[in-house]
């Protein structure tokens, strides 16, 4: 069943907290890093499959601002697979006409990696229908610490649907589900402003074992709530 196509609960933007990449290295005896690099790929299956049926904005936490604590190694090899990532799937992007979005205080990143990242936003922002929101160095009070300053510096007096143009996702629709894999139950300081009316789904699957038949699951599970957005 094509479950995104429903037409009375349309859904237009997921979000997911891909945890457990480490975790699920690990467990297999090998390093963190390889998890990470399935992790990927787990990714890219999802991203195709939410396009393909109409979801037409995919969020990923990626990289937190708390991620920066974890060991140098580690860190490292993060930085050079997110370096990876937009320089091999750029071509991908432009051919499926799908737009990247960046979220997060970019300047955490050399100044290589920040001009890859900012390649890949300008070459593929005139895409419309479809868009990958990728979460690096992302931390939510830090986004709304940023967006008051931004506010502050503008002269503006905000109110609940004005301060929104402020925050890092101020170009992109509300957040209608948030998945968090990798079996815990809290946000971890993800989308915490746009998660007010969010539907929540929290599952034990490690990020790499996570595949398209548990999302369309999820997916079912969200056509059965009732979302009274506290009406």
């Amino acid at each position: 069943m094509n479950y995104a196509l429903c037409i009375e609960k349309m859904i237009n933007h997921i979000a997911i907290i891909m945890d457990g990449n480490g975790r699920w290295a690990e467990a297999r005896g090998k390093s963190r890093s390889s998890g990470h690099r399935v992790g990927v790929r787990v990714l890219e299956d999802i991203a195709d499959y939410c396009f393909g049926n109409s979801i037409s904005t995919l969020t990923v936490y990626a990289f937190s601002s708390e991620n920066k604590a974890r060991p140098k190694k580690e860190v490292d090899g993060l930085v050079k697979l997110i370096k990876e990532f937009f320089v091999k799937r750029l071509p991908k992007f432009i051919k499926n006409e799908t737009r990247v979005v960046v979220i997060g205080d970019k300047t955490f990143f050399s100044s290589d990696v920040q001009a890859i990242i900012n390649n890949a936003e300008e070459k593929t922002a005139h895409f419309k229908n479809k868009t990958l929101c990728i979460a690096l160095n992302y931390g939510a009070r830090d986004e709304i610490v940023r967006a008051v300053n931004k506010a502050v510096a503008a002269g503006s007096v905000v109110n609940e649907n004005s301060f929104a143009q402020f925050l890092d996702t101020a170009a992109l629709p509300a957040i209608d589900i948030i998945v968090r894999t990798g079996g815990e139950v809290r946000l971890s300081n993800f989308l915490l402003y746009q998660a007010a009316y969010s539907e929540l789904f929290f599952v034990d699957d490690l990020w790499p074992d996570f595949n398209t038949e548990k999302l369309a699951t999820i997916i079912e599970q969200f056509r059965l709530r009732n979302r009274r957005f506290g009406k």
